[in-house]
């Protein structure tokens, strides 16, 4: 794929280069990390496959679940940073980073996958600074598996916005050239109480300040794609106790695949509607994202998760007035 030229003027994009493309050409190396925890990560692999493929050197992060206090002292190359190799030690049997980085090296990709634990927004920007030096980062894109990123606070529901909002928030203050956040997966938080209605309003809100770099289709055929479903076929078959339903949905997805898809026991029946939305990546300028979240400033100074929690719930507490949800008309 050939590099794509940025605009003169950066907030005027053309219909003939995909913006995020264009807003990523200038960049030399791309941190790609999931926001969300776990498996979002994976959400990033489409991107990666294709900036790597235009020369862009890429590194992949992962605000991790696992029990990274297990890890060696070795694989920690800072305070709060892993850098997880196919034969990083861990007893933890729940282990995407791993995981991800052993599918990578069997297909002769890089196969350094950095983690962060779960953490407040302060260590957690340490942390993210650190990689940015290091790795002369030049622009980070945060993944979220799903929607709930792009939600500012006073919707109905907020699905499950804890480490989403907290690598925002930790993202929001680097000073990094190009910051974008992309969501993959539409419609995948109506499980947890997301109203697709309000991110899209949220999304038209964004476009009017310029904000919205649009939704980009991963094409089935693509060998992005391809390599996307094998990866996450192998996450499910080297975690069949807790295969990532976010991940399953997306990758039938980009396969062509419509409705209640079975790939795990842990969906019951009738649970799911895998549909072409899912495969679609919805960016946003990440600085802009942060500027309309209505919380953000009461998690800036936190430690721990836990003080994210308790202050997010806190600020619902206080909401005097939610935004109402509403069905899609059409």
């Amino acid at each position: 794929m050939e590099t794509a030229v940025l605009p003169a003027d950066p907030g005027v994009f053309s219909l003939a280069v995909p913006p995020l493309f264009a807003a990523l050409a200038p960049a030399r190396s791309v941190l790609i990390a999931g926001a969300g925890g776990g498996f979002d990560v994976y959400a990033g692999l489409p991107l990666a496959f294709a900036l790597s493929g235009g020369g862009a050197q890429v590194h992949l992060a992962s605000l991790s679940f696992s029990e990274l206090e297990l890890l060696d002292r070795d694989a920690w190359v800072a305070e709060h940073v892993a850098a997880v190799q196919p034969d990083t030690g861990s007893p933890d049997w729940y282990f995407p980073e791993r995981t991800l980085a052993r599918w990578l090296a069997a297909h002769e990709l890089p196969s350094t996958v950095y983690a962060f634990p779960p953490l407040g927004v302060q260590p957690l920007r340490a942390a993210y600074r650190y990689l940015v030096e290091q790795l002369d980062i030049d622009a980070v894109v945060l993944v979220d598996g799903g929607t709930d990123v792009l939600l500012r606070g006073d919707e109905s529901d907020l699905g499950t916005p804890v480490e989403d909002i907290t690598s925002l928030a930790a993202v929001a203050a680097l000073d990094v050239p190009v910051k974008l956040v992309t969501s993959l997966g539409f419609g995948i938080d109506a499980y947890d109480g997301v109203n697709h209605v309000q991110v899209l309003e949220n999304l038209a809100a964004l476009d009017r300040d310029g904000g919205y770099l649009g939704a980009l289709s991963i094409p089935g055929a693509s060998r992005e794609a391809v390599l996307y479903r094998d990866a996450v076929a192998d996450a499910q078959a080297a975690t069949p106790d807790r295969p990532s339903i976010v991940q399953g949905q997306i990758a039938a997805a980009t396969g062509g695949a419509f409705g209640d898809i079975r790939f795990t026991r842990r969906t019951g029946g009738g649970d799911l509607f895998v549909n072409p939305l899912m495969a679609i990546y919805f960016t946003v300028d990440l600085d802009k994202l942060a500027a309309r979240c209505l919380y953000l400033d009461r998690i800036e100074n936190t430690i721990g998760r836990r003080q994210v929690i308790t202050r997010i719930q806190a600020f619902r507490d206080e909401l005097r007035t939610a935004r109402i949800p509403r069905a899609f008309p059409h």
